[in-house]
């Protein structure tokens, strides 16, 4: 799906999101998640080298990013992001099918701010959500 579709003019005081990952359907439930605790999508993407490209040009406040994606995991995304001074700052939650400490550690490792097994509720996406743009300046 086209990620124009899915992204918002950013309203002010809204904290900025960007959505990635390569399933339609999660992608599409994550953005609803995203409007419902209060933000805005600036981005929606089914790739993680698009992703990347994204979060360098929009630099949103979030960053929500599925592990297993074509073009770069959601890891590579998270180090590289990490590692550049510009985007070091972005927030980063991670969703993954695969949650075992082991994992959890390496997403954690890589940089991430949070760790989100997937199946996930909407309610429970909703609240990492919210608690990772909490005190974002608008």
């Amino acid at each position: 799906m086209d990620s124009a579709l899915h992204a918002t003019d950013p309203s002010p005081g809204r904290s900025r999101v960007l959505v990635a990952d390569d399933e339609d359907d999660i992608r599409d439930l994550v953005c609803v998640a995203v409007r419902k605790a209060g933000c805005d999508v600036v981005r929606s993407v089914n790739d993680g080298a698009e992703a990347l490209v994204a979060a360098r040009t929009d630099l949103p406040d979030l960053a929500v990013l599925d592990v297993s994606m074509p073009g770069a995991t959601g890891l590579e995304i998270c180090t590289a992001l990490r590692e550049d001074p510009v985007t070091t700052g972005i927030r980063i939650l991670l969703l993954s099918a695969g949650a075992s400490p082991d994992e959890v550690a390496r997403g954690l490792s890589a940089g991430a701010d949070a760790y989100l097994a997937k199946p996930f509720t909407v309610a429970g996406l909703v609240s990492q959500v919210r608690a990772l743009t909490v005190g974002v300046p608008a």
